[in-house]
């Protein structure tokens, strides 16, 4: 069976990703892990964490995928070894030394080939098997002929990306972020200097500027979604969608593990995949977005069209605005948490692990002073809510398009 992997930058939204229908998580912990501003994991955050998956039939796997300088290889046999002891399923590594080091502890935990290494091709997969690994995280740069190519020759199991950032450069490998901020992009510092907007100018004498004053230029790429060439990875034999994103919210990953969970499962259940329902699932993601997508190098070399040049907006379409809290009492009320400004009256939709997205309206609202407020805007107030409709604690609410309250 297919693993849908996602990220999750802090317990609550690895707990969130695995609830929306994620198969497993990635994760960083305090060490030697890239995503440095992440809400990296303690190893007690891990022993819960990995509890939590494996009652639901989870897995946890624990990025220590940084390029180690010489002094940054202190404790990591310490950490391998915690990381064993809190049972986690496998570890993501760029640094050959830290995946042959597992070994040579005896660590249980399978070692998966990060992506930084680059992995484009069936030689290199056969390589890493030679050398005992678990797993090969192939590069973004794979169109979706070569990923089906090296899956038909490759012996050991592939992970291919699905959907998020695309890295300017073959990932792993950029120092952008080094020369400009002095943080090491491969030591979890990248500073994201490709989404930058620079003014350009002509070399030599004069020096003439050649943006205009509202066209700045920057040099980062479209997000990957790889939605409707899902049914075709499962086909080619992949083991792992993975999903980006650790710096991304609880909204945003439950979002879009559901409707890749949904397109997974039609798949699975021998569905018929119409483009209507392709539609749907990709009208459910432009919810989450913030930023322009395309299909990355899944459909060939990308043009002019998959980049970025320009100006360019990063705004989520549809805001989320409350997490429910509580199924309905025997009054009626349910228990909610407000997380963006809400107006009572306006039109809004529901979503859940258990619940299709779906248009709710309030009833009523009642606060803890006894008050019926016209508009909720105090982030994490939480008050009592009626409407008709599906109710799970751990949905979230969130505006639709149209709604613009009264």
């Amino acid at each position: 069976m297919i693993e849908l992997l996602a990220p999750a930058g802090n317990l609550e939204k690895a707990k969130t990703a695995i609830d929306y229908g994620a198969d497993a998580v990635y994760i960083g912990g305090q060490a030697f892990s890239l995503r440095s501003r992440a809400s990296n994991f303690s190893i007690e955050q891990i022993r819960e964490l990995t509890d939590y998956a494996h009652a639901r039939n989870a897995a946890v796997h624990v990025t220590v995928n940084m390029i180690p300088h010489e002094e940054d290889l202190e404790g990591l046999d310490d950490w391998l070894k915690a990381l064993d002891d809190a049972h986690v399923d496998a570890i993501i590594a760029a640094s050959p030394w830290i995946l042959d080091r597992a070994r040579r502890l005896g660590c249980r935990f399978e070692r998966h080939v990060s992506t930084q290494h680059s992995s484009v091709n069936s030689a290199t997969v056969k390589f890493w098997q030679n050398q005992g690994m678990d797993r090969v995280v192939l590069g973004r740069e794979c169109t979706m002929e070569q990923i089906r190519q090296i899956c038909e020759h490759s012996e050991i199991a592939i992970e291919a990306f699905i959907h998020g950032g695309m890295c300017v450069s073959y990932s792993g490998r950029c120092v952008l972020s080094n020369h400009l901020t002095n943080r090491d992009a491969n030591r979890g510092g990248c500073a994201q200097s490709c989404r930058w907007k620079y003014r350009i100018f002509e070399s030599g004498p004069g020096k003439e500027e050649l943006t205009a004053e509202n066209k700045l230029f920057s040099m980062s790429s479209k997000d990957l979604r790889g939605l409707r060439e899902i049914p075709v990875l499962m086909e080619a034999g992949v083991a792992s969608l993975k999903i980006e994103g650790r710096m991304k919210s609880a909204y945003y990953l439950a979002t879009v593990v559901s409707t890749y969970r949904r397109l997974i499962d039609a798949v699975n259940a021998g569905e018929s995949i119409t483009e209507e329902f392709l539609e749907e699932l990709e009208q459910q993601l432009d919810k989450a977005e913030n930023r322009p997508t395309g299909p990355g190098f899944l459909e060939g070399i990308p043009d002019s069209h998959m980049q970025l040049y320009r100006e360019h907006a990063e705004l989520v379409t549809q805001e989320f605005t409350a997490l429910v809290l509580s199924e309905r009492d025997e009054e009626g009320w349910i228990r909610i948490q407000v997380r963006n400004r809400l107006d009572p009256g306006q039109e809004l939709e529901i979503f859940g692990p258990d619940i299709l997205p779906q248009i709710i309206h309030f009833q009523d609202v009642l606060d803890d002073e006894g008050q019926h407020p016209a508009i909720l805007n105090k982030p994490m107030q939480e008050v009592r809510v009626r409407w008709d409709g599906p109710v799970q604690a751990g949905a979230m609410i969130r505006k639709t398009l149209k709604g613009t309250g009264n």
